[in-house]
């Protein structure tokens, strides 16, 4: 792709990248209601009237009687006030304003820039894939908050892994278009090895799992259970866990609170010693990489670490809200750097750099 190539895309790309940074805060804004336990204070889906929040007493009292009405209130908040109720309500309203900014954002400039016809038509598809992950997602989002408004006080944890990895898959397209369109290499790399390569999309797919029960902490609360580390207890794999497995079958391997932490733990050390792998043999001649390459691998490595980190804090300090959130921000560092670390390994310049 020539600069000048580069240069009439910088609008599209910038869009793009705003609608990367959209998808990122509504992540962080739905780990904070899912926290705080605001994600079920808004019991109706409303597109067009839910944009304004309540605007005088009256409307507040009308949407605490309807809070009132579902199981989290009754089993587990029937001591709030109303003041309580706008603590956890703001949460969750600008979750969902978020949403629909996001709506616009996209649409608008979408229009804008079909118009003036600077939309390809090999782009144009790919951004209609996104406007429709978009909308997936707002469904998604709706059909996981009405699991707990009938017979349960939290959402359903399948519903919340399958809404937050469409928020990912979105987030991480969104991206990948974006690599495309910044893109001055040629399509294939045949000289990188083909190992590494596979190595790279082995651990991104490893780490697509990870978050997927990363969500299954959240949404079982496994993450204030057993809040030890290295060791579950005194123990490495908690006793409950073998047990469950028994009696319950694989089911209990994405069901059961005890299960999903074990595995967590388990899968972010696999993760952590295939980065290092990479990043220890990021030189070795054999791979072949150039200079971009090898500094996708020094970033993965950093964030990696450091999410280690986070996750262990996090569950000693039995997941404050700010160690949490953070936490799940950094998972999203770690996608998008392994994202680009996985493009550049098949989508490169056939030679290795003159300063390798």
């Amino acid at each position: 792709m020539s600069n000048s190539t580069l240069n009439n895309n910088r609008p599209l790309i910038l869009w793009l990248y705003s609608g990367c940074f959209l998808v990122f805060t509504m992540v962080i804004i739905g780990g904070i209601t899912r926290l705080t336990g605001s994600g079920l204070s808004i019991t109706e889906w409303n597109v067009v009237t839910g944009t304004l929040p309540p605007m005088n007493e009256a409307k507040w009292q009308e949407e605490f009687v309807k809070y009132q009405q579902i199981p989290q209130f009754k089993l587990l908040n029937a001591d709030f006030t109303l003041s309580d109720f706008k603590n956890i309500y703001w949460w969750e309203y600008l979750h969902r304003l978020i949403g629909r900014l996001m709506g616009f954002a996209f649409i608008i400039p979408f229009l804008f820039f079909l118009y003036k016809k600077q939309i390809s038509r090999t782009l144009l598809p790919k951004l209609l894939f996104i406007l429709a992950l978009g909308a997936w997602q707002g469904f998604l989002g709706w059909y996981m908050v009405k699991s707990g408004l009938v017979n349960n006080t939290h959402v359903s944890h399948y519903r919340l892994a399958i809404h937050l990895t469409n928020a990912f898959i979105t987030f991480g397209y969104i991206y990948w278009v974006i690599l495309g369109l910044k893109a001055k290499a040629t399509p294939i790399n045949n000289h990188v090895s083909k190992s590494i390569k596979t190595l790279s999309l082995t651990t991104f797919l490893i780490l697509i799992i990870q978050i997927i029960y990363g969500a299954f902490v959240a949404g079982t609360h496994a993450g204030f259970m057993y809040n030890t580390w290295p060791m579950m207890g005194d123990k490495w794999i908690a006793p409950d866990v073998g047990e469950v497995l028994a009696n319950n079958g694989l089911i209990s391997l994405i069901d059961n609170p005890l299960s999903v932490q074990f595995i967590h733990r388990t899968v972010a050390l696999i993760l952590l010693a295939l980065v290092l792998y990479i990043w220890l043999k990021r030189k070795n001649p054999t791979w072949n990489l150039n200079s971009v390459q090898i500094q996708s691998t020094n970033i993965v490595m950093l964030f990696i670490l450091i999410q280690v980190l986070l996750g262990i804090f996090t569950l000693l300090f039995v997941v404050p809200v700010w160690l949490g959130v953070t936490h799940q921000a950094m998972a999203f560092l770690i996608f998008a750097a392994m994202l680009f670390q996985v493009y550049h390994m098949y989508h490169t310049q056939t030679h290795k750099q003159s300063n390798m």
